[in-house]
């Protein structure tokens, strides 16, 4: 099947029903080749939240799958989330996400970024830079690529983590995905 043939990828709510109540991070990304778009579905434990952030970016859509929590919109306001919420965070908003007791599977949906590749010998040898907007597919990825959080750019310090140390997103190959 071509990549431009439209299908079912997935079943959400299949994977957030087979999901242990423990697990934690990425149930499924959205890596179809030569995409515009990411998206993950991601599980919050009971009680567990992503800490307040920002993307400064990207507008990201957020549609609760399953369970339940809050959303805090930086500003003291609090949206509850319940499954079929579908909530807009419009670029430079800032929030943060707590699960409910019965935890929290969402769906996060935004624009892709473009991937990291290196330059050649005329910039550095070293130098890194984002593909523009449209460009291909990413070149060698660096060693600590599995790092790198593709919603804010931060390197976390630890290898093999879920989600950034920073923003809270899920990492592209963390130990949940």
């Amino acid at each position: 099947m071509s990549p431009e043939t439209p299908r079912v990828l997935t079943d959400l709510g299949d994977l957030a029903g087979r999901a242990s109540p423990e697990r934690s991070g990425a149930l499924w990304r959205l890596a179809e080749p030569g995409r515009q778009l990411d998206s993950n579905l991601v599980r919050l434990p009971p009680g567990a939240s992503v800490g307040e952030h920002a993307e400064d970016d990207l507008d990201v859509l957020l549609v609760v799958i399953a369970g339940g929590g809050e959303l805090e919109d930086g500003a003291g306001g609090r949206l509850e989330l319940a499954p079929t919420a579908v909530v807009w965070l419009p670029r430079t908003s800032r929030r943060a996400l707590r699960a409910g007791p019965g935890g929290l599977v969402y769906l996060t949906v935004h624009r892709r970024r473009p991937g990291m590749t290196v330059r050649g010998p005329a910039s550095g040898p070293s130098a890194a830079r984002r593909e523009p907007a449209g460009g291909g597919e990413g070149g060698e990825p660096p060693c600590m690529l599995d790092r790198v959080c593709p919603a804010c750019g931060r390197l976390n310090e630890r290898a093999g983590t879920a989600v950034c140390e920073r923003c809270g997103e899920p990492l592209p190959d963390g130990p949940e995905g």
